[in-house]
């Protein structure tokens, strides 16, 4: 009798720690959720400023440098200086002056072979991504059938195609579409898909973003999830 009561007290303590390690590790992974995107995101933050302030500081006077009057440096200096910088030059190249003196430098630029090919291509580059967009499709998340028919990617639609590919392809309805790669979506492919074949998502962009990163582990509810959801809101509200 006493060797029974010994064994089931085993148990329920083997129980009690085997529920403990669990709940402990529920919330280690619950905390890894929080905590990993704010430390990545902070750390990847204070190094971009760090790389622009390694650039612009040794370019600024050292009598318009904090460190002469402070004797610290302070971390995003550079930055600042850099973005009064540009919304300097910005305003001056919207002058007569100033077009005039961007006229010849890019006149320059065009007797360089090798600077000319990637000055052009780095400004055409920023103009279409900073410019506003004249398309309402810009960026849509979209559906693409690749590699094959009956494998389906996620996509974003970037503009109708136009020029000279328009010109060559077998017909006039089609998307450029940019098809990016997991998890790093700054790299990809550029495809041209008939129209009929994209099939365009309900989501936005950053929804999309998040289930080509986390590899379809984090992805927006279905129609009728929101539904049920917006549902369940109202009658909350109204109790």
């Amino acid at each position: 009798m006493a060797k029974k009561k010994d064994n089931e007290r085993r148990q329920r303590r083997d129980i009690r720690r085997a529920s403990f390690l669990s709940n402990l590790r529920a919330n280690f992974l619950t905390g890894m959720i929080v905590v990993a995107p704010v430390f990545f995101t902070a750390y990847l933050m204070w190094w971009f400023v760090g790389l622009i302030d390694s650039f612009v500081l040794p370019l600024v006077p050292v009598k318009y440098q904090p460190e002469r009057y402070l004797g610290i440096d302070i971390k995003g200096y550079g930055v600042i200086v850099f973005l009064l910088f540009t919304v300097f030059v910005g305003a001056m190249a919207k002058g007569f002056i100033g077009r005039a003196v961007l006229q010849w430098g890019e006149r320059l630029v065009d007797r360089m072979p090798i600077v000319r090919s990637i000055y052009n291509a780095l400004k055409q580059i920023l103009e279409t991504v900073l410019s506003q967009s004249d398309s309402s499709m810009d960026r849509t998340p979209c559906l693409v059938e690749y590699p094959r028919k009956g494998i389906w990617a996620v996509a974003f639609v970037t503009t109708n195609t136009k020029g000279e590919v328009l010109d060559k392809l077998p017909g006039d309805d089609f998307y450029s579409v940019f098809l990016p790669t997991t998890p790093n979506p700054t790299s990809g492919f550029l495809l041209f898909v008939p129209k009929s074949d994209v099939v365009m998502l309900d989501m936005d962009v950053e929804a999309a973003a998040k289930l080509i990163i986390s590899g379809g582990l984090i992805g927006p509810p279905s129609k009728e999830q929101r539904a049920a959801a917006a549902a369940l809101a109202e009658a909350s509200g109204g109790k």
